[in-house]
């Protein structure tokens, strides 16, 4: 699932920490994962130290939301009701083709990921997604270093069909998390 926690690094990492007041090294250890459990229990949320599409919806970080197979959430269930589908908050096979599906007859490659630029395309999201969310997801000139860095194997990450960077700005900030997707 598209998340951040502790042992990643990169752009995404960086955007939570400076949103978060901490410092903004990139990297998600111990500190970061202590400012996402105080911020998560401040905001009515669920308290696991890991930013997911929910935590980045209260935080504003609309950018670093990408649902996709294994999601689960408000975010999840928005998107279902979107879509007409079966609302339960759980992103699963049924999920995935509606999206793919709805990015089909959106003029948008069908991987079944929704990012910023599915959702901006959808009714329901458009006060938090919009095409200046979709360009702020691209990578900044102060996030370029992280694209040389090596990336941490993902204990239980499930490849799924479909090429993920399709959708994205030519260097998403989730380019390359996408990418251990696909």
């Amino acid at each position: 699932m598209s998340i951040l926690r502790r042992g990643l690094s990169g752009a995404p990492v960086k955007r939570l920490q400076e949103k978060l007041g901490i410092d903004s090294d990139g990297i998600f250890g111990p500190g970061t994962e202590k400012a996402v459990k105080e911020f998560q229990k401040s905001n009515g949320l669920a308290v696991d130290g890991i930013a997911g599409p929910d935590t980045f919806t209260a935080m504003g970080l609309h950018e670093l939301v990408l649902l996709r197979v294994g999601s689960r959430g408000a975010a999840v269930k928005k998107l279902q009701s979107e879509l007409g589908i079966g609302a339960d908050g759980i992103f699963g096979a049924g999920t995935k083709k509606a999206v793919m599906d709805f990015q089909s007859a959106n003029g948008l490659a069908a991987d079944g990921m929704a990012g910023p630029l599915t959702l901006a395309k959808m009714a329901s999201f458009s006060g938090e997604f919009s095409a200046a969310t979709v360009a702020n997801a691209e990578v900044r000139a102060d996030e370029e270093h992280f694209e040389s860095e090596p990336l941490p194997e993902i204990k239980g990450a499930q490849p799924i069909e479909g090429s993920a960077t399709e959708t994205a700005p030519s260097k998403s900030v989730w380019g390359r998390v996408k990418g251990w997707f696909s």
